[in-house]
This record gives C-alpha cells, structure tokens and sequence, in this order.
C-alpha cells in the first residue's frame, strides 16, 4: 500500500519525531512510504528507503498557500498519489485535506494538541468545519474525542507511540535525579517556571538530590537561570540542553517530574516510564490522566496544586520502597503504546475504508 505522511517540517517536536517512527515501521511492514515536507529543517531522520518529497520551493511569500499550490501540483501527477495520506498538525491537516478532496485521495489528520489550546483563526476554521471532511480525525485523548464528535468528526483516538524499548533493570540503581524535559522557550507552557519555584525549598532540604532539566531555548535557558539564581540553588539545578540521549539520561535518574499547564499526550511521560523512572505529574488538560493510573504507576497531582505537588514529590524521596514499586508497575502498563498496536489501530482505519 502507498502511504504519505504530511508535515510541515521535521523540526525537533515530539509529533514530527511521533511521524518519523510511524512512516519508519509502516516501510518495515513493507509499504510503499513517503514523507511529505514543506519547510527545513530535517532534525529527525527517517529510514533511508523511506522517499522524500521536499516541496519547499516556490516564489508565493504566504506560506499556507504555498504549500497549498505545491502539494497541489504535487500530486496532479497521479504517480505521486498515494492510497493514503496522514497529515500532522493543524494547518498542514487543512491542506492536506482540500487537496485530498480535489483528487479523491483518502485521508487521515492527525490533531496533536487538546482542542483547548488556543490556534490561530485558521486553526480555529479547521477545527470547526473541515475536520469533518476527513475521512478520519485521530486525537490523543478521550477528552477531544467527546468533543470533536459533537461537531460531526469521524474521530479515533490514537496515543503517541512509546518511542523507547521498555528499559528492564534487575537492580534499580539511580542517580538522585529529578527529570525534567522539554523545549526551555516553552517553560510556561511546560510549567518549569513553577517547578523551579515549588522545588528550590526540597533540594535545599534534601542535599544529595538535584534537579536536571533537557531542553533547549536560549530565552527560555536565561529566564530559568535568573530564576534558579533568585532562589539560590544553581548548584542543584543542571541544564543539559538539548539533548539526542535522552533515553540515557532517563535510564540514571529517579523521579520524572511534569509541572505542564495542558498537554495533548505527553509522549515524554510514557518515554519516562519505560525507561523505568516513577513519574509524578500535574493531572493538566489532557493527557497524564490518561497514562497515569494514580497510586498505581505513578502519581497524580490536582492541576497545579503546587503545596500538593511539593509534598507529593517528597513523600518519593523519602520512600525509595515506593518508588521502586511505582516505577515496575509503570514499565508493566505500556502496551498499549507499543509502536505495533498503534500500527494496527491505523491499519484497522485504513482497511475500514
């Protein structure tokens, strides 16, 4: 089968890395696969047999109709047409959508954020009139399932693949670390502003642990340094940047901590747990909820409830028994993350056509 992926670049986001993994296993199981991009930069790298279209040129200064008229040329020669195109992201998914129309080629979007998020008023357009006219929204979350069907979306709800291999340790041996990852330029986002905040009194208190943040972002990097100087921790607080091991980095630490403010399906936190840290997170709209069942494989915390969030995250530390149990049952409750389940939903989509 012929399957194109659309997205507008291969940025370092969490769901361009999702499509890379997707179009990767999709070629494994020997279909004829294509990403489709309409911008640099290429940061994630696909499986070398996997073809590339790179439509990025053209004089139009409007980039949404640029890459309208591209993909519309593109696929004016029928060779190029695929059996099934699977676009990512809000903006892409509307061209991906009209041109699909025009040439009566089947098409799954893709929606990677909750439908709370604020957008644009194009995104906004897209959300509310012409999801409905692909062949099938997937979304992360029950939560914008409930929604989007309410506005006549054929909608399917489709987690983030783990893009880890379950980590298995006989020995749990950790660094007194407490994780953090994420793009630094979205700390409010992200909830790192917050995290500094609530976290500075517990490291002063217990000295042997320390705070690692991965992620990059000038701005972001010198307002959370100015912030960590205020409360007088920057010997406890590491900044790695932007990092590719951050399996590794996972594999040390102890704790995973998301202060975020909302997510779509944190793919860190199921990337977390498999990699056998115990998790504790904000239950924000949408996504931990989801993952997360609290007590059991990690801990739930009231949305940015920070004296519940501080006495939560040192009740861990001050139990390594619990710690050790949440962490196994984590590694235990990821199935349904596994990159061939997700695989099979999309297949049972694409032969429901």
């Amino acid at each position: 089968m012929k399957i194109d992926f659309l997205v507008n670049s291969l940025v370092p986001g969490g769901a361009e890395r999702v499509l890379v993994l997707l179009a990767n296993f999709f070629k494994k199981q020997g279909h004829d696969v294509t990403i489709i991009t309409f911008n640099e930069p290429e940061i994630w790298k696909p499986d070398p047999e996997i073809t590339r279209a790179r439509l990025h040129d053209g004089k139009i200064k409007n980039h949404m109709v640029r890459s309208l008229v591209n993909l519309t040329k593109y696929y004016s020669k029928k060779k190029n047409r695929p059996d099934v195109l699977i676009s990512f992201m809000i903006q892409t998914n509307l061209i991906g959508i009209l041109v699909s129309k025009l040439y009566r080629i089947k098409v799954i979007a893709s929606e990677h954020n909750n439908h709370l998020k604020e957008t644009d008023r194009i995104g906004r357009m897209t959300r509310k009139y012409f999801y409905r006219l692909a062949n099938k929204l997937t979304v992360l979350t029950h939560f914008d399932k409930i929604h989007y069907d309410k506005l006549g979306v054929d909608t399917y709800v489709m987690p983030n693949p783990c893009t880890f291999d379950i980590y298995e340790e006989e020995v749990r041996k950790r660094e007194k670390i407490i994780l953090a990852v994420g793009a630094l330029n979205r700390y409010h986002h992200k909830g790192f502003d917050n995290l500094i905040k609530l976290i500075a009194p517990i490291l002063k208190k217990h000295k042997d642990w320390k705070l690692k943040l991965v992620g990059g972002g000038t701005k972001g990097t010198n307002f959370l340094k100015a912030l960590v100087d205020e409360h007088n921790i920057q010997d406890k607080v590491i900044f790695t940047g932007f990092s590719t091991e951050v399996s590794d980095i996972m594999k040390k630490s102890d704790i995973y901590i998301m202060t975020s403010r909302w997510e779509g399906l944190p793919m860190v936190l199921i990337e977390a747990m498999s990699q056998g840290l115990v998790c504790i997170s904000y239950d924000c709209k949408t996504g931990p909820s989801e993952i997360i069942e609290n007590e059991t494989n990690g801990i739930l915390v009231e949305d940015q409830n920070i004296e519940e969030m501080s006495l939560k995250l040192e009740e861990l530390i001050n139990n390594p028994d619990k710690r050790n149990k949440l962490a196994k049952a984590a590694t235990e409750s990821l199935d349904r993350y596994d990159i061939s389940s997700i695989y099979d939903r999309y297949m049972k989509i694409i032969n429901s056509f």
